[in-house]
C-alpha cells in the first residue's frame, strides 16, 4: 500500500520466531589504519585564495550574476566553502547566486532540490543570497544521434558560472573522469534532461557521452572556473584546487588518482555478514559505496573485485539523503522502520533517470533493527558462531570505527591495519521496540 501524499511505502511488521534463537557474536571496537593526508587548516582563506585565481570573472561588469553551481553530494563542509564562494563574489562587486545542479535528484523537481541543498546546510538565509532551483533547460543542440546539451536555464542566463564540487571515484564505472567538476556539468547543470542523456545508453554514455555533452556546455554557456575539492580517508577536505576551463578535463584526471590513493577501504577481502548503520545519497551516490560493499549489482557490469560481502543489512537513511533510500538495492535485510519511510517517487524518478532500476530494488524487510540483524547472521552461510566474519560500520564513508568479530579482529591484527583496539569485546544491545543501541562513532 502507498501513501499518495508522501509516495511512502507501508509495510507489515515481519518477525520469524525460530529468528529469536539466534545468538549474536562479540565483537571488538578497532580504529583502522587509513591513507594520511591532513585536513586544510584554513579552507576558507584556501577557497578564497582558489576563486581569485580565475581571471575570467574579474572581466565580467561589476553588478553582474554570477551562478554557483552546487551538487547534491555531502561534501565535507560545503555549506561553509560555498558561504566562502558567495562572500568573495560579492566582495568583487558581483552578485551570486546558489543553482542545485544534480540532474534529476531531488525527486526531479525544483522544490525537491532546493530541499536537497537544505539539507546540506545550503539556503538563503545561511548564504546570504538567492537560491534558484528549477528544472528548465537551454538546449544547446545535438552532440550525438538522439542526445543534447541541456544546461540549467538560471545558469546559462548568468554573466558567469563557478562549478563546486569534490572529485571522487565513481561508484559503479571506473575510467579517466569519474566523479567531480565534468561530470557537475554535463550531469547536474543538464538537470534531469542531462541525467538521462548521459544515463540512456548505459555505461558507455558516461564513457563517451559525458566529456562530449560537458564541452559542449563549456562552448557554450559562460563558464569562469571551478573549485575541485578532495576529502582524505577522515571525510576532510584535504586539497583545494582552482581549474581553469580549459583544463577541466586533464586536472580532474590528476586529481582522481590522487583522491583514489587517499580512498578509505574495508581491510578484508571477504566478509560473510556487514551491518551498516546509515545509508543514503549524500554517503554516495549509490547509498553504499560499491567500493565498499562490494556489489554495483547492475546487470551487465561486473561487481568490484574485492571485498565479496555474503549478506548485508543497511538499517536506516541519513537526514540529508531526503528519505531517497537508493542503496536498498544492494542490501539483503532493511528493519520497517526505515522502509516506510522511503521516498518511492524520489528514488525511481533517479533510477529510470540513470536506467538502473536495480538499484531501488528491495531487500527482505523485517520488524526492525534486532530482526534484520539475527536474520543476517542466520543466513550469511557460516553456522559456527566463534567462525563469523562480521563486521559493523557508520557507513560506507565512515570507516575508522569499527566493530569486528574474532576472526576478523585476528586478521586484522595480523596485517597491522589497527591505529587502536579496546581489550575487550562488547555484545550489541537493542531498545524494547528492537531498535540497535551499539553504534559507531566514526
Amino acid at each position: 500500500m502507498i501513501d499518495t501524499q508522501s509516495q511512502s511505502p507501508s509495510f507489515p511488521s515481519i518477525k520469524f520466531p525460530h529468528l529469536a534463537g539466534v545468538i549474536l557474536p562479540q565483537l571488538h571496537r578497532v580504529r583502522i589504519k587509513h591513507p594520511e593526508a591532513p585536513a586544510l587548516q584554513n579552507l576558507e582563506k584556501t577557497v578564497a585564495d582558489a576563486l581569485s585565481s580565475f581571471r575570467h570573472l574579474q572581466q565580467i561588469p561589476k553588478g553582474s550574476e554570477v551562478a554557483i553551481a552546487v551538487g547534491s553530494r555531502g561534501i565535507a563542509k560545503i555549506d561553509k566553502i560555498t558561504r566562502t564562494v558567495v562572500s568573495e563574489l560579492k566582495k568583487m562587486d558581483l552578485n551570486p547566486f546558489i543553482i542545485p545542479a544534480m540532474g534529476s535528484h531531488g525527486g526531479g523537481t525544483g522544490q525537491g532540490q532546493q530541499e536537497v541543498l537544505k539539507k546540506l546546510g545550503i539556503d538563503d538565509v545561511n548564504m546570504g543570497c538567492e537560491i534558484r532551483s528549477s528544472m528548465k533547460t537551454i538546449d544547446y543542440g545535438l552532440i550525438a544521434e538522439g542526445i543534447h546539451c541541456h544546461v540549467d536555464a538560471n545558469a546559462a542566463g548568468a554573466a558567469g558560472i563557478v562549478l563546486i564540487n569534490r572529485v571522487k571515484a565513481h561508484t559503479s564505472f571506473p575510467r579517466e573522469i569519474e566523479s567531480g567538476l565534468i561530470k557537475l556539468i554535463a550531469v547536474g547543470l543538464g538537470k534531469a534532461e542531462g541525467a538521462r542523456s548521459v544515463h540512456k545508453i548505459g555505461p558507455k554514455g558516461l564513457q563517451e557521452i559525458l566529456p562530449k555533452l560537458a564541452e559542449k556546455a563549456i562552448q557554450s554557456v559562460p563558464i569562469k572556473g571551478g573549485i575541485a575539492l578532495i576529502e582524505n580517508a577522515n571525510r576532510e577536505i584535504c586539497h583545494v584546487e582552482p581549474v581553469q576551463p580549459k583544463a577541466f578535463f586533464e586536472t580532474e584526471k590528476r586529481l582522481l588518482r590522487k583522491a583514489k590513493s587517499l580512498m578509505p577501504s574495508l581491510p578484508f577481502d571477504q566478509l560473510d555478514a556487514l551491518i551498516v548503520e546509515e545509508f543514503g545519497k549524500d554517503i554516495s551516490g549509490a547509498g553504499l559505496d560499491p567500493h565498499i560493499s562490494g556489489r554495483t549489482d547492475i546487470r551487465g557490469v561486473e561487481n568490484p573485485a574485492s571485498p565479496f560481502i555474503h549478506k548485508i543489512a543497511a538499517l536506516r537513511m541519513t537526514e540529508a539523503t531526503n528519505k531517497n533510500g537508493l542503496g536498498t538495492g544492494v542490501a539483503d535485510f532493511l528493519p520497517q522502520p526505515t522502509a516506510n519511510q522511503l521516498d518511492l517517487h524520489s528514488m525511481y524518478m533517479n533510477v529510470v533517470s540513470s536506467t538502473v532500476p536495480q538499484k531501488a530494488f528491495l531487500p527482505i524487510v523485517l520488524a526492525n533493527d534486532q530482526e534484520v540483524i539475527r536474520a543476517l547472521v542466520a543466513t550469511c552461510w557460516q553456522p559456527e558462531l566463534n567462525l563469523v566474519r562480521l563486521a559493523q560500520i557508520r557507513s560506507t564513508l565512515h570507516l575508522n570505527e569499527m566493530l569486528l568479530t574474532t576472526p576478523l579482529f585476528q586478521e586484522a591484527q595480523t596485517k597491522g591495519v589497527l591505529a587502536s583496539y579496546d581489550e575487550t569485546t562488547e555484545s550489541l544491545k537493542f531498545d524494547s521496540s528492537g531498535k540497535l543501541l551499539t553504534k559507531v562513532q566514526c
